[in-house]
């Protein structure tokens, strides 16, 4: 699959995890499901995949965890907050790149309308 068509995927699973379970729940409850559907779609998906951190070289013991990655190409980042910060789509970022992963997906699940809630980030 093209990293456009995982995308068109994602963002479908991500409205069909939204329309059964609607906003504010916590982020590991869309997490699980939305792997699910995702699964359920046939995408292979990995959750909470540690991102190693290089430094000057090495590489630092301290990892980060990414919430979901999906054919091993596109990174989507759960958040259920009341406010989206700026900080997330650059966290989402730093994560592309760490990864050296061109697509990721940003969304918001405590919304009103998740089209709106959703944002694709490139590397």
């Amino acid at each position: 699959m093209t990293d456009n068509e995982i995308t068109y995927e994602v963002r479908g699973a991500i409205y069909d995890v939204y329309k059964e379970l609607g906003p504010g729940l916590l982020e590991s409850v869309y997490e699980e499901a939305l792997c699910y559907e995702l699964k359920q779609r046939g995408l292979k998906v990995e959750r909470q995949l540690e991102v190693p951190i290089r430094y000057k070289g090495n590489e630092l013991k301290t990892a980060l965890r990414l919430d979901v990655l999906v054919e091993g190409k596109v990174i989507v980042e759960l958040k259920s907050v009341e406010d989206m910060k700026p900080v997330f789509a650059k966290q989402l970022l730093t994560y592309l790149k760490l990864m050296d992963k061109r697509l990721g997906i940003l969304v918001n699940f405590n919304t009103d309308n998740i089209l709106t809630a959703m944002k694709r980030i490139a590397n």
